[in-house]
């Protein structure tokens, strides 16, 4: 080992690394250093920078704009989301399909819950019943999904009562929201002082273009679905498909002026050869004025003089539905997981059957697993609930019929209790303990429980 010192700095080198390194230990006379990497520049910032998450400009938290530094603002996604129409109508469907799950509160070990557990799972329904206090949970689940879809900012306000007990999850609009940075480029988090909490700002909301109010993580649940390392903002599918949406925008509106604009049918009328240019550009606003706000002339005959009728020449209608139109349905619905199949030409059967059920789980896994994850976090630390999770009563797609047919066997079988199975149903345990024992027909013998 060769030990080298520079300043206060000292290592150790093995003797294949002097060749490599920098300093002293390199021979100037041995080549190694002709046209070599050189040493790097010594670093600027002071050690504690060490961890910075990303290079925010400086100043960051001065701006008094919510999504300051990014190409894209708020009010231009909802703006895309609302102005075009396919792209709201698929927000709304993956809306409709997130919202139609059944859910349950049980416990995360699957074991049949004590009376003391049951009144918790009872009191965390009771408030997931209604989140905000005034909507049902499908219809705020919707509120906060639309957010997800088209700002990536869904944001609750945690109101509280006069003893700090969580009250109610009221939705804000995410574009209010700025997220506040520490030194490091992260959220402010709580810390210790003499023996005390500390919540510092960790978002601000703007109003009227002031900051309005602070918020620590304590008062605000803000959470993106889509967090990238070098923004402090959420990445949400509608600003994923910016540019094709600005397209299809362009297309919608090329459509819209073949109805509400123009002469229709398109056609080249020859005139005669003595008239003059004023002369045709004054028939020509003749003929636009006579058609114009009238849908029903625009199909009728209409005499005109003998040498204009004889040169008239009928051009090709424009093609309004091709395949650059099934191109941007198929972008569309494949940013937000939703199946194209209604929106493109027909396909065997079998396959579309498979693209809509790939579609299904591919997209509404994530999302129930968001879901999911934020209620459960809810659970634990609000609710009291750490051993409580979120359940979706219809993740799986089984017939009734059948998935009778399969827990009847479990349960015949041993496999499964009967409260076990109607766990699985949603539905709430029986209070016989011979429910939570493992049975299994008289012809085989019974299977002893527990002591």
């Amino acid at each position: 080992m060769v030990e080298r010192g520079t300043g206060q700095r000292q290592w150790s080198l093995s003797p294949y690394e002097v060749n490599v390194s920098f300093g002293p230990a390199t021979n100037a006379g041995d080549g190694t250093s002709w046209f070599g990497p050189s040493p790097p520049i010594t670093p600027l910032a002071p050690p504690e920078v060490a961890g910075r998450q990303w290079d925010f400009p400086a100043g960051y938290n001065l701006s008094t704009l919510s999504r300051p530094h990014e190409p894209v603002t708020f009010s231009t996604l909802r703006a895309l989301a609302d102005g075009y129409d396919l792209l709201r109508l698929v927000i709304e469907t993956r809306k409709d399909q997130v919202a139609g799950h059944t859910w349950t509160i049980n416990r995360r070990d699957k074991a049949p819950p004590s009376p003391a557990v049951k009144a918790r799972i009872d009191a965390a329904k009771a408030f997931l019943a209604r989140p905000d206090g005034i909507h049902c949970f499908a219809d705020w689940l919707r509120i906060l999904l639309e957010e997800v879809f088209v700002t990536d900012a869904a944001t609750l306000y945690m109101s509280r009562d006069r003893s700090g007990r969580l009250r109610a999850l009221m939705p804000l609009d995410g574009a209010t929201i700025k997220p506040i940075l520490d030194n490091w480029g992260r959220t402010p988090q709580p810390y210790l002082e003499n023996g005390k909490t500390i919540y510092p700002p960790a978002y601000q909301q703007i109003l009227k273009g002031y900051p309005a109010i602070d918020y620590s993580v304590r008062d605000l649940i803000y959470r993106p679905r889509n967090l990238r390392v070098n923004r402090a903002y959420g990445y949400s599918p509608v600003e994923q498909i910016v540019t094709t949406v600005n397209i299809a925008l362009r297309r919608q509106m090329y459509l819209l002026d073949y109805f509400t604009e123009g002469n229709i049918p398109d056609s080249l009328i020859g005139v005669p050869e003595n008239w003059t240019p004023d002369q045709i550009a004054s028939y020509q606003k003749y003929w636009d004025a006579y058609f114009d706000g009238d849908q029903g002339r625009r199909r009728r005959a209409k005499f005109v003089p003998g040498g204009v009728a004889k040169t008239f020449v009928q051009t090709s209608e424009p093609e309004l539905k091709g395949a650059f139109d099934e191109w941007l349905a198929r972008l569309v619905c494949f940013a937000l997981s939703i199946s194209p199949q209604a929106l493109i030409q027909t396909m065997n059967r079998a396959t579309a059957e498979t693209q809509k059920d790939l579609a299904q789980e591919e997209g509404l896994a994530p999302i129930l697993g968001w879901v999911k994850r934020l209620v459960d976090d809810v659970l634990a630390t609000e609710l009291d609930g750490d051993d409580l999770e979120l359940c979706w009563c219809n993740e799986s797609q089984i017939h009734p019929v059948d998935q009778e047919k399969i827990l009847s066997s479990y349960t015949s079988n041993g496999i499964l209790t009967i409260n076990e199975a109607r766990g699985v149903l949603g539905r709430d345990p029986f209070d016989d303990a011979s429910a939570n024992l493992p049975m299994i027909s008289s012809s085989i013998g019974n299977i002893a429980g527990p002591d």
